[in-house]
């Protein structure tokens, strides 16, 4: 008990003594202004700075672009004007016919206009030549220039292989296209018929067989629809 006393008055006066000497030095008060700054908000500095007024860039100044657009070469200012035409020109440099440029679109009026008068004239032919009506569309006349034919009329009067088509137009000029049996359609050369003979969407065809590998080829035009 008596040793427990004896610490007690020990520690006691470990602690006064401590306080004397912080009282000493005061720093207690430097502790507690510590505090009192760090609490208190300071302001930024960018925000303190006070910002000069921006002023409109000189004429000849260069326009403003990140560090990396900047590493990069100037590039050509682009007209859409200029494009256009550069695609166009190509076009025509590369191809006898500007066929995507310049299409056709025929309305559903001309179209059938087109159709009616090759009814007409299929009609009115030698039963003994098989004939059949082909409305041109687009696949037809311009980029693919794949002219499929009826799967019906192919089986039943045209080879049973691979063959050279004769087409004589209404002028007597003639030109071969290349049948493919199993795809029921006219493939090589059929381009060069449709570009010659200026075939648009809309157009109708009548194709008269007058021989096993030979046909009359009647044209109607899907314009003649506004004469």
């Amino acid at each position: 008990m008596a040793g427990a006393v004896a610490y007690e008055e020990q520690r006691r006066r470990q602690v006064e003594e401590n306080r004397r000497k912080l009282d000493q030095l005061k720093l207690h008060h430097l502790s507690a202004a510590l505090r009192d700054a760090a609490a208190a908000p300071r302001p930024s500095p960018a925000k303190s700075a006070k910002r000069k007024p921006r002023g409109p860039p000189p004429a000849d100044a260069p326009p403003r672009r990140s560090g990396r657009v900047a590493s990069l070469p100037e590039q050509p200012n682009y007209r859409f004007e200029d494009t256009y035409a550069d695609i166009k020109k190509s076009i025509r440099t590369h191809s006898t016919r500007t066929d995507l440029i310049d299409r056709v679109y025929a309305t559903e009026e001309a179209r059938t206009h087109a159709t009616d008068k090759a009814e007409q004239l299929q009609a009115k032919l030698d039963p003994s030549h098989p004939s059949f009506v082909k409305p041109m569309t687009q696949s037809h006349v311009t980029g693919g220039f794949w002219l499929g034919l009826p799967k019906q009329f192919c089986t039943k009067h045209l080879p049973k292989r691979d063959e050279w088509i004769t087409l004589v137009d209404e002028k007597g000029a003639e030109s071969d296209s290349y049948y493919l049996v199993r795809k029921w359609g006219l493939s090589a050369q059929w381009k060069a018929f449709a570009i010659n003979h200026k075939l648009v969407d809309g157009d109708c065809l009548v194709f008269e067989r007058i021989h096993q590998t030979r046909f009359k080829v009647h044209i109607f035009r899907q314009s003649s629809y506004y004469e």
